[in-house]
């Protein structure tokens, strides 16, 4: 491409980096709210350190967009100057920590499918979003094996701790439809071998989810409604709590360095 000629693909590009680094973002803050407060010491680690491997991810994929935008705007812009209507991430990763049944529900549903899209995403033609993929791959096997383990452990469990992992999986599932909706810039980008189409991964994603419940002794809900909006920008009411605090600091001390 000669020099001052403008990458067709680059908008859409830039809108995929920002939409996966903004999943990552928001699931790590929201898992970070954890910290000194899980059920346990091993487990307030654990959940720790998915928060950071998600940071480590949506830090690459920022950045990444910044450079693609052009604007002179870095990962830090991008995490804290923007407005509720310019974040992309789903509405799943934006829901409240509830209680850890609810925390373990988000983390079971969107890990396996993270997990199946980074093993697609290794094969892009686009070089850093394959390598965040080959590196975010193992730890979404991680984040996922983790969740599964305290899914069957809770669900087939005390009488307890199965009601309360079944309300979970039953408040948390109409938000998982939107994981799989596919628009212009998926399709475009997928056509050239750089993005992957997320309706492919339902079948998958559904197979995966299914048996998981099973082995927990959980019944898939039925799907009354579904939540969609998130990757245009609308979100459910928490998200504007959340991103209160995680900007606060940032948006109060502008151009501070420490």
């Amino acid at each position: 491409m000669s020099e001052g000629t403008v990458d067709p693909m680059a908008p859409a590009l830039f809108s995929y980096a920002l939409r996966l680094g903004d999943d990552a973002l928001i699931l790590s803050q929201r898992l970070s709210e954890w910290a000194s407060r899980a059920p346990e010491i091993e487990e307030d680690i654990a959940l720790t350190n998915i928060a950071l491997d998600l940071l480590g991810q949506a830090r690459a994929l920022l950045d990444y967009a910044a450079v693609i935008e052009g604007h002179q705007r870095d990962e830090d812009d991008l995490a804290y100057l923007r407005t509720e209507r310019d974040f992309c991430n789903v509405h799943l990763v934006e829901q409240e920590n509830g209680d850890f049944a609810h925390t373990i529900a988000r983390q079971l549903f969107f890990s396996t499918y993270q997990l199946f899209l980074y093993e697609e995403l290794i094969s892009s033609t686009d070089e850093l979003l394959a390598g965040v993929a080959a590196k975010g791959v193992k730890e979404a096997a991680y984040h996922h094996d983790h969740a599964l383990q305290w899914t069957v452990r809770l669900g087939d469990g005390t009488e307890d701790s199965r009601r309360r992992m079944q309300a979970a999986v039953d408040r948390l599932w109409p938000f998982t439809a939107e994981l799989f909706d596919a628009d212009e810039v998926e399709k475009e980008l997928a056509v050239h071998g750089i993005a992957v189409d997320p309706s492919n991964l339902r079948a998958r994603w559904e197979r995966a989810i299914h048996d998981a419940l099973a082995s927990a002794t959980l019944t898939v809900p039925s799907t009354l409604w579904t939540s969609h909006g998130g990757r245009r920008g609308v979100h459910t009411e928490c998200f504007g709590y959340l991103l209160a605090e995680m900007q606060y600091l940032h948006r109060l001390h502008p151009g501070a360095s420490w």
